[in-house]
């Protein structure tokens, strides 16, 4: 039998991917703005950007698809999920600016003001830039609609919103000794609710792998296979352990989450060593051995079929992407 601590997993496996939802390589700002005003914010691969208005108004912009301004209310938070070039404007004629150009107070390395516009009407933003590491983490943001908004009175329970973006916006005002921790949980807290409304707000999110991560048993198998990759699964012993035929679970995996589970099974522990490869802490030949591979070589030939590069050349990468903050994207354009 489980510990207590551990039987809400097994009901909630989403609870369990949001909880893996750890975000890394943050940067914030708060900005203030005056009409008109209008900033371009460019591509960040790999890269969620949150964006809290805590007085005035503002409008996400999202080209190149052409849709009108996304707007945004006194309260109102958006998230752009997949590192996509946007912007933050006034008014729709309001002209825009590279963020790149715009000078940055930088109160510290993580943590900057930014000032602009025609010395209008003021508005007041908090925004932030943030990366996930743990790859159930990345397979749920990938999952996310090119902009996800949330009003502060419009949804169904969003009372948390004005409550957690008031403490957020209190706290940037004046940074002050550990304030950088307090911004940090308090925007862990901001993205990961504004998912999690979207999630039960909208039915996409009742599709595809997190469909299946909400259906009682494939959503124990992922779990299952998330938490011991390195386990010796096959399907006989997956549709064991949720109590289903061979036959039924692997149709039912497959139909769910879109492709075979030892298929999954392999691309997990893939993905599972790239976290490992960017930390830099062990070997190739120490993270074949953890996930259950009895050679370096098999390992390596698993990992390049997978991820289409060899896992010394995917470390390289890693690091070299990892020593580029979102701070330093934002300086350089």
């Amino acid at each position: 039998m489980l510990p207590a601590s551990e039987l809400w997993t097994w009901s909630d496996p989403m609870g369990e991917a949001l909880h893996l939802l750890r975000m890394t390589g943050t940067f914030y700002f708060r900005a203030e703005f005056s009409e008109p005003w209008g900033i371009e914010i460019p591509p960040m691969p790999d890269t969620l950007w949150f964006h809290v208005v805590t007085h005035g108004s503002a409008a996400i912009v999202l080209p190149p698809t052409g849709e009108q301004d996304v707007p945004l209310a006194p309260g109102g938070l958006a998230l752009v999920p997949h590192g996509a070039g946007h912007g933050l404007r006034s008014a729709p004629d309001a002209p825009m600016h590279s963020a790149s150009h715009i000078p940055h107070d930088f109160l510290s390395e993580r943590y900057a003001v930014l000032r602009h516009g025609g010395g209008g009407e003021r508005s007041t933003m908090v925004c932030g830039a943030v990366r996930f590491d743990h790859p159930a983490a990345r397979a749920l943001v990938a999952l996310l609609p090119p902009v996800i908004r949330i009003g502060a009175t419009e949804n169904a329970g969003a009372e948390w919103l004005s409550g957690t973006l008031g403490l957020l916006a209190a706290e940037v005002t004046q940074l002050r000794p550990g304030g950088e921790a307090v911004i940090t949980r308090l925007s862990d807290i901001v993205v990961i609710q504004a998912i999690r409304a979207w999630i039960e707000s909208d039915p996409a999110a009742r599709t595809g792998w997190l469909g299946a991560l909400q259906d009682p048993q494939i959503g124990r198998a992922l779990t299952l296979i998330h938490r011991d990759p390195a386990r010796e699964w096959t399907v006989a012993a997956l549709a064991a352990e949720t109590s289903m035929s061979r036959s039924a679970f692997a149709a039912r995996f497959t139909e769910l989450v879109g492709e075979a589970a030892m298929h999954y099974v392999t691309r997990w522990r893939m993905h599972t060593a790239m976290t490992w490869l960017a930390d830099d802490t062990m070997t190739v030949g120490e993270i074949s051995g953890r996930l259950g591979y009895r050679s370096e070589a098999a390992f390596s030939r698993a990992f390049k079929r997978v991820i289409g590069v060899a896992p010394g050349a995917a470390r390289r990468a890693a690091i070299s992407s990892a020593q580029v903050p979102p701070s330093a994207q934002l300086q350089t354009g």
